[in-house]
C-alpha cells in the first residue's frame, strides 16, 4: 500500500532538513538525504539508544538538622546535601523552610529520581546532585589547593582572606560555607579549563 504524502509536512522537512525526501518511515516520518549524512546507517529498529551519562538515582534519604539531607545514591556513594539554597529559591518550599516536622517527612519517590514531602513538594535527584555537599573538610581543602597548584599566599589572594586563615583551614579550623563554595568553584573551573 502506497502512503500519501502530506505536502505541508513534506515542505517543512525539506526546508528544515534539506535534501530530497528519500523515503518514509512506517510512522510517516520522512527520511531525507541529509538525514542519512547526519545519522549514518542508523536503523529504526535499533533497541539501544545512548545519549550520555545515566540519570542519578537515590537509594535512601534521611532528614538531618538545619535542612540537610543524608543521601545514599544507587551507586553506593553517600553525601550530605544542604537543601536550604534550593528551598529558599522557590515559593512552593516556604513551609519546608520553617516547619521542622514537615521537613522530617521526606522520603524517596518510587522511581528514586526525587525526594518528596507530605505536602507534595519534591526535589529532583538531578537538582540534589548539583547542590554542593554540606560539608567540606580540611583534607578536601588541602587537596583543592594542590589541584589548583596554589600556595598559601596565592589561595589567600584568590579568596580575598588572610594567609593565616588559609593556614588554619589547611590544619583543623572549620571551613565556612562561603569559602567551601568558592573553593569548589575554583576547582571545577580549573578542571574545565585544563
Amino acid at each position: 500500500m502506497k502512503q500519501q504524502l502530506n505536502w505541508p509536512i513534506y515542505r517543512f522537512y525539506e526546508a528544515h532538513f534539506g535534501g530530497a525526501i528519500t523515503g518514509l518511515y512506517e510512522s510517516g516520518h520522512f527520511k531525507t538525504e541529509s538525514f542519512w549524512k547526519m545519522h549514518g546507517k542508523a536503523r529504526i529498529d535499533d533497541d539501544i539508544i545512548s545519549v550520555g551519562a545515566p540519570l542519578p538515582r537515590i537509594e535512601k534519604a534521611t532528614a538531618l538538622d538545619e535542612r540537610k539531607v543524608l543521601i545514599t545514591w544507587r551507586t553506593g556513594e553517600t553525601q550530605i546535601v544542604d537543601t536550604m539554597p534550593a528551598l529558599a529559591s522557590k515559593r512552593i518550599f516556604i513551609a519546608l523552610r520553617t516547619d521542622d516536622a514537615l521537613f522530617q517527612t521526606l522520603k524517596v519517590n518510587e522511581d528514586g529520581n526525587a525526594i518528596e514531602w507530605d505536602d507534595g513538594a519534591e526535589l529532583s535527584a538531578m537538582w540534589l546532585e548539583r547542590l554542593a555537599p554540606a560539608n567540606f573538610n580540611n583534607e578536601e581543602f588541602r587537596d583543592a589547593m594542590d589541584t589548583l597548584g596554589m600556595s598559601l599566599d596565592g589561595m589567600a589572594a584568590t579568596l580575598e582572606i588572610s594567609r593565616r586563615q588559609i593556614a588554619d583551614f589547611r590544619k583543623d579550623k572549620p571551613i565556612p560555607r562561603h569559602i567551601a563554595l568558592a573553593t569548589r568553584y575554583l576547582v571545577e573551573h580549573h578542571k574545565k579549563s585544563a
